[in-house]
Formats: C-alpha cells, structure tokens, sequence
C-alpha cells in the first residue's frame, strides 16, 4: 500500500475556514474533558447514592436500584446514547420536546453525551460501592451504632470512608473508561476527539495522522488521570481524609 505521509498537515487551513486542524483537535480535546468531567461528577453522585440505597435493609429500595443497575448496565452505551438523543425527546411533551429540539446543537449534543455516560457510569460506580460496604465486617456497623451513632452517621463516618479507599483503584479504572466511552458522543454530532480526528480525516485524507494524533490526546488525558488518583490513593491513607472519624 502507498500512503503519502504528511504531518505538516495539522498546520494546513482546516475547511471550517478559521483555525487549522491542530485547532480542531484542540477543540475537540475541550469538548473531551468537558463532557467527562461534567459525566464524572453526575456518576459519582448518583453511584455513590445508589450503591448506598442498595445497602439500605429496605427491600422495596434495593429493588428499585438494582433495576436501575441492571437497565443502564446492560444496554449497550451506543444504544442508549441514540435513545437518549432521538428517543427521549419524542417521548416528553411536546413543550418540552420542542424546547430540546430546537436548542443549540452543540449544546444539546454535550448534555446529552453528559446525561447518558453519567448514567452508564453510575450503574457501574453503584455496584463496585455496594460490593464494598457489603464486603466489610458486620461489626464495623454494630460497634458504630453501639457507640451511638445514627444509621447516616455510620455511613458518613464509617462504612463510606473505608468503602471509598477499597474502590478506589476500580474507580480509576471507571475514570479512564468514562473518557474513553466519551467518544461515542461523535455519533450524535459532538466534535469530541474522536469526531474531530474524523473530520480531519475525511476532508484531508491523512487518516494514520489524524488518528495518531488522537491517541497521542486520549493516552495524555488517562496519564493525567493515573496520576491525580494515585496522588487521591496516597493521601487516602492519611487519617480523617474523605471525612473518616479519626
């Protein structure tokens, strides 16, 4: 196979007529941490609150949420990303449907892509806090609530504390999984990494460099990513870090 190689080609004047490809995968890039930032936090809450839920006694509870672990666990992420995008809208009322359809591409594209990898995500954080207060000694409950403190004490004090330093090496792995998944979200339109390499590639042929340099991006963002946690894991171990009872 001949491939002309050209890696000057980020330089050249990209068809949107301002800025050149390298801005494109700039931009693309922005869009990348937005949307897995803003899908981390929404995960994380709703994990944590979920997975907490599903350790409640309260058997009505616990079946709502493993319902909600189950339905986004195991529906492929694509599937529910279009659902979301072309589905959703159809199904509110017409007000509210019309209100979404008409909003600004670009940012009814990010809160989609945010709304439903946060949701992926959540299902998936839900489980691993759930497997972790289930995994710990009974007694670590009793001798709380011997001590006088209330069900949501010992959550906040005991249970979620040391459940938090278990999962977190899962949860990076979450981490770099949720930036990862971010680019499905080319498939609605957001010019993520992904869909900016795409771009580049379909208007100026150099396919190998417009990948390239995309993995190069996705490979930084998860060393970053390793980084910050391992530097989260560290200071984890520092007494009354993540709000523990010293």
């Amino acid at each position: 196979m001949s491939y002309n190689w050209n890696w000057s080609v980020f330089w050249d004047l990209s068809p949107r007529g301002s800025g050149t490809y390298m801005d494109t995968l700039i931009q693309g890039l922005y869009w990348t941490l937005a949307v897995s930032t803003a899908a981390w936090v929404l995960a994380l809450a709703l994990g944590v609150a979920v997975g907490v839920f599903n350790t409640s006694g309260h058997r009505g509870l616990e079946r709502l949420c493993r319902g909600y672990v189950e339905l986004f666990r195991n529906v492929p992420l694509l599937v529910q990303m279009f659902l979301w995008y072309f589905v959703f809208p159809e199904v509110l009322p017409d007000a509210w449907g019309d209100y979404i359809k008409t909003a600004d591409p670009v940012m009814s594209t990010f809160w989609t892509a945010v709304v439903c990898l946060g949701l992926f995500t959540s299902a998936r954080i839900a489980e691993q806090v759930r497997a972790g207060i289930e995994s710990l000694p009974r007694g670590q409950t009793l001798a709380a609530t011997a001590l006088g403190l209330t069900r949501r004490q010992v959550y906040r004090y005991v249970l979620l504390p040391i459940t938090g330093r278990m999962i977190l090496p899962p949860l990076t792995s979450e981490a770099l999984n949720l930036i990862k998944n971010s680019s499905v979200a080319f498939t609605i339109g957001l010019l993520e990494i992904t869909g900016a390499a795409r771009s580049m590639q379909e208007f100026s042929f150099q396919i190998f460099e417009a990948f390239a340099a995309a993995t190069v991006l996705y490979v930084l963002i998860n060393i970053v990513v390793v980084i910050l946690m391992r530097w989260v894991e560290k200071m984890a171990r520092v007494p009354g870090f993540m709000g523990a009872a010293k």
